[in-house]
């Protein structure tokens, strides 16, 4: 994947929210494939060879009264990657608990240091649902569970679903680059119970998990939430995240559906993380 070339496309929004989240999910569809979010907006990457000059055409978003969106694109190396997020990339603590940072940070004091190399990878810490996510690992009992994290980015929140005693984990992710930095932090942090699978939500039947994190968004939780409760064990827990404040009755009553009860919730800005439990 070395010499794969990208085109990067910087994207000026005002208002930035929630136009920014939209323009994330819409360019998710036509086949853009990582995301950085910026001060004036967001820049997004797409393989060359996925890309063509009518790419933003049905991007709807870019046509709406409601907000000013402008960009621009060039041709990128993907060796370049490293230097942009390092650029960017400074370590999180969450709760004083767990440290999130780069291979070339000094190490804190922290009980919980995760060592994640992003890349293109989604899943530092540094956003709001990943930020939650972490603090509902370390808020519940993972100790001999096993575990999945569907949509797993980076693999930060299997890695420290391990640390805190998880034994058997699964991270799945449909995106290539997501799946292989996933393998390459999982090594990083000496993690030996999680297996690496790349796919969907197809690679769930027949398993069977006490524990089922998922961050993803919106409308793939909804599409998915039945098939997690399928192999979501007795007695067993669902985190979701990637939504706001104002979804979480459309979540939660999908998850009522499947019997599944709403026991907690934690909030940060717009964003929301829920745990279920059956």
């Amino acid at each position: 994947m070395s010499n794969t070339i990208y085109i990067g496309y910087n994207f000026k929004v005002k208002p930035l929210q929630p136009a920014t989240e939209i323009l994330i999910a819409e360019l998710g569809y036509a086949g853009f494939e990582s995301f950085v979010e910026t001060e004036e907006g967001v820049t997004a990457y797409i393989q060359k060879d996925e890309w063509n000059e009518n790419i933003l055409d049905d991007i709807y978003i870019l046509s709406s009264d409601e907000f000013e969106i402008t960009s621009e694109f060039n041709e990128i190396e993907q060796t370049n990657w490293n230097e942009e997020w390092e650029k960017n990339f400074n370590p999180i603590i969450v709760d004083d608990v767990v440290s999130v940072r780069a291979p070339f940070h000094e190490k804190p004091d922290t009980k919980y240091d995760l060592i994640i190399e992003p890349k293109m990878s989604f899943g530092t810490g540094h956003h709001e649902t990943t930020y939650m996510m972490i603090q509902h690992i370390l808020k519940n009992d993972f100790v001999g569970k096993s575990v999945l994290d569907m949509g797993c980015g980076t693999g930060v929140l299997a890695i420290l679903a391990e640390k805190v005693g998880a034994t058997k984990l699964d991270a799945i992710d449909i995106d290539n680059w997501c799946y292989l930095n996933s393998l390459e932090n999982v090594e990083r942090n000496d993690c030996n119970n999680i297996s690496v699978y790349e796919g969907d939500v197809k690679l769930l039947k027949g398993k069977s998990y006490d524990s089922i994190i998922a961050n993803i968004n919106r409308n793939i939780l909804l599409a998915d939430i039945s098939s997690y409760a399928k192999c979501l064990n007795t007695n067993g827990t669902l985190y979701l995240s990637g939504f706001y404040e104002e979804d979480i009755p459309i979540i939660t009553a999908e998850c009522e559906k499947h019997m599944l009860k709403l026991n907690e919730t934690i909030q940060k800005g717009r964003w929301v993380s829920l745990k279920f439990i059956n």
